[in-house]
């Protein structure tokens, strides 16, 4: 547990260092990062694996995913939290995770999962935002590992006393390693965004990211888990959806892709000249993004696992009278 310790030290100490460093030394501070998670959570589920494997539960997750940044909103220029969210966006999160519960109160969860989000300015009913005119798609991979505290929990669901049915709800508080790639489409073609630089800017695909939300899960027959979670992800990054920033002039950027990826104003006022700004508001050195928040993201999932159960000390004390099995008594010979 002193490695483990010593180790979240560390990484709460370079996270708040990341904004102090250049781009070249935060590249290699996200790869330190993820390593430094990694090793954590290979070493926590270790020390689970040795002491019992009742507290064990495996499984995996489906629900959907939601973002927040740049695109999207209202007439205003920016809200907090949901107020942005455009539910049309809604798209999908699935994966997979293993649980080890330490105690009845306290559980370490480690996933991974597949996020898609997306945002499109032609949503917004912003006029400065559609007359923007930028869209994205983003494919995500989140490793995480996390805390999970239980504020509330009974064995006996309804009240039967079969204790067959125990229900829980937590919340949850984590640190996680993110890859990210978006895209925009121009034509029938998707294209990758980071190696076009379109705010003459060269991000990185790796990120760090902070789960926290909460969480309810329902036990049938001591060992089918199925469950309910909303979390909430902060990032480490404003480029989740390429736009963060102001314009560039087109002349910096390589190639006409990047050229029409980087400002689609045009497109706009072709489609709708009347319902957008002067196009001197996308000119060079305009506004393009907003770099004083940081992106985003939502998601809800249902989860399955299964429980492996052991014969740990928690097992005998909450259900070994279930198991239905005699104790042997000592035999000794009658002495007369």
């Amino acid at each position: 547990m002193r490695f483990i310790v010593e180790n979240e030290v560390i990484i709460i100490f370079l996270i708040g260092s990341i904004n102090y460093c250049n781009p070249i030394d935060k590249d290699f501070l996200y790869l330190y990062l993820v390593k430094k998670i990694v090793y954590i959570a290979l070493a926590m589920l270790m020390s689970g694996t040795l002491n019992a494997q009742y507290n064990w539960d495996i499984g995996g997750k489906i629900g959907a995913s939601n973002y927040l940044g740049e695109f999207g909103g209202e007439e205003e220029t920016r809200k907090d939290f949901i107020s942005d969210m455009k539910l049309s966006q809604t798209r999908w999160t699935l994966g997979a995770f293993g649980r080890y519960r330490f105690n009845p109160y306290v559980a370490l969860n480690i996933g991974l999962s597949y996020i898609r989000i997306q945002g499109a300015d032609s949503l917004s009913t912003n006029r400065g935002r559609v007359g923007r005119n930028l869209h994205f798609k983003n494919d995500m991979f989140e490793l995480t590992a996390r805390a999970e505290g239980y504020f509330y929990s009974t064995n006996d669901l309804g009240g039967k006393g079969r204790y067959r049915t125990d229900m829980r709800m937590f919340a949850f508080f984590g640190i996680g390693g993110l890859y990210h790639n978006p895209k925009a489409k121009l034509g029938s073609t998707w294209y990758a965004l980071r190696p076009l630089k379109t705010e003459g800017v060269s991000y990185n695909k790796l990120t760090m990211v902070i789960p926290a939300g909460l969480g309810i899960n329902i036990t049938f027959r001591r060992k089918h888990r199925i469950g309910l979670e909303m979390g909430w992800r902060t990032t480490f990054t404003d480029y989740l959806d390429d736009a963060s920033t102001s314009y560039i002039d087109p002349s910096e950027l390589e190639g006409p892709i990047a050229i029409a990826l980087a400002n689609r104003y045009d497109e706009a006022y072709h489609r709708d000249p009347d319902a957008i700004p002067h196009a001197a508001n996308y000119e060079p050195g305009e506004k393009r993004g907003d770099p004083t928040h940081n992106d985003s993201y939502l998601t809800t999932v249902f989860t399955y696992s299964y429980v492996i159960r052991g014969r740990s000390n928690f097992y005998r004390q909450k259900y070994g009278w279930l198991t239905n099995r005699r104790r042997r008594g000592r035999r000794s010979r009658a002495k007369f």
